[in-house]
């Protein structure tokens, strides 16, 4: 059968010559009905399901074939009807988040980088980010239970998993919908994102022990958290393949990852009667406090000690020294955590169910120079 072609003629008032461009309508000021999916699905002969995709900016739909598409809408003035098509699926077109914050929470700023970008992916794919918020304590379950039964979302994104999390559980049993940003210890299969905190914090030990340190000490969080825990285990990893010892008395755990509690493990770590030369520090924002806790002692950092952060927030870069430290792309990880949910809430299959991102080491002057001497 031969291929179609599109001459020119006259569609829905539009003139569209051979070339498929759109020129000014034949009949300026005419009324007309709304231009629907299916109106540009037959102008540039596709299916309407192509045509869907394409106006949503789905990765399987070729970049030409977007284009031409996009052209056309916009040219025949498409609107979507949001709410016939949330009418006609049951479904809300909205995403839920449940956000656990204590007194550092909010003030976190890779959490709102990651909150920036779920927020501007999901609009993107036109849906709405309802985020929640908890505070630490409440039954985790029961915050999720709360929205399911209420109607308010079609699915969950997830973070800051435990080992063991009772809310992976629940919604697992309940059969719906959710992606994680984190991983856990349970043997259940569920889609998440992740950043490989325990490759990450090794090779940052690593880098300190090839400049020389062999006193290294390591501030993180409570080990029930995964993610602590997996970045406490590339600290311990990196010393065993150096044949250094695992001294507890340079292992220091706070509660939360502020500065206020990064500055008092490094006042506790410098008191030792034999302090560390280098810190490796789960998170940039105890790194911080850590810096200004050893400048107040005297210690000039990236000179008497070497310091190393986790997550390089935007005040990394400005710190005094700049601070060495691993970096979470949080734009990308909001991007693939809304994608991921939007697939499963449209029953098309995750192109990665399992994603696991390496974190860069960005060296800058905290971690100093090769220093001689043991």
């Amino acid at each position: 059968m031969a291929e179609k072609t599109l001459d020119t003629e006259n569609v829905l008032g539009y003139n569209v010559n051979a070339e498929n461009v759109f020129e000014k309508p034949l009949t300026a000021g005419v009324k007309r009905m709304s231009t629907t999916i299916k109106d540009i699905a037959q102008l540039l002969h596709l299916s309407v399901s192509t045509v869907s995709k394409a106006l949503n900016d789905y990765p399987d739909v070729a970049p030409k074939t977007k284009q031409r598409v996009q052209e056309a809408a916009r040219s025949l003035g498409y609107r979507p009807n949001v709410i016939a098509q949330r009418l006609q699926s049951r479904r809300t077109g909205t995403l839920g988040f449940v956000l656990w914050y204590g007194e550092d929470s909010i003030s976190d700023p890779l959490f709102n980088e990651l909150l920036i970008s779920m927020l501007d992916a999901a609009a993107r794919r036109q849906y709405d980010l309802l985020v929640s918020a908890c505070p630490l304590g409440t039954s985790r379950p029961a915050a999720y239970e709360r929205m399911i039964k209420t109607g308010r979302v079609d699915g969950f994104i997830l973070d800051g998993t435990d080992r063991q999390d009772d809310r992976i559980t629940y919604l697992c049993r309940e059969g719906f919908p959710f992606v994680v940003f984190g991983r856990t210890e349970q043997d259940i299969d569920f889609p998440y994102v992740d950043v490989d905190g325990c490759a990450g914090v090794r090779q940052a030990v690593q880098h300190l022990i090839d400049l020389g340190h062999r006193r290294i000490a390591f501030i993180g969080l409570p080990s029930f958290s995964f993610c602590a825990y997996d970045r406490r285990l590339g600290y311990e990893a990196a010393l065993e393949a150096n044949g250094l010892p695992l001294e507890t008395d340079l292992i220091v755990e706070v509660e939360a990852g502020s500065e206020e509690n990064g500055y008092s493990a490094m006042i506790q770590l410098l008191e030792l009667s034999h302090p560390p030369t280098a810190v490796m520090v789960s998170s940039d924002l105890m790194a911080i406090g850590a810096l200004r806790a050893a400048q107040e002692r005297g210690v000039t950092v990236g000179r008497d000690l070497a310091l190393i952060g986790f997550d390089d927030i935007s005040l990394a870069a400005y710190t005094h020294p700049p601070l060495t430290t691993l970096r979470q792309p949080m734009q990308e990880i909001g991007q693939r955590l809304v994608d991921m949910l939007v697939c499963l809430l449209e029953d098309r299959p995750l192109p990665e169910r399992h994603v696991i991102l390496p974190p860069p080491l960005v060296i800058r002057q905290s971690s100093g120079e090769t220093r001689g001497g043991p």
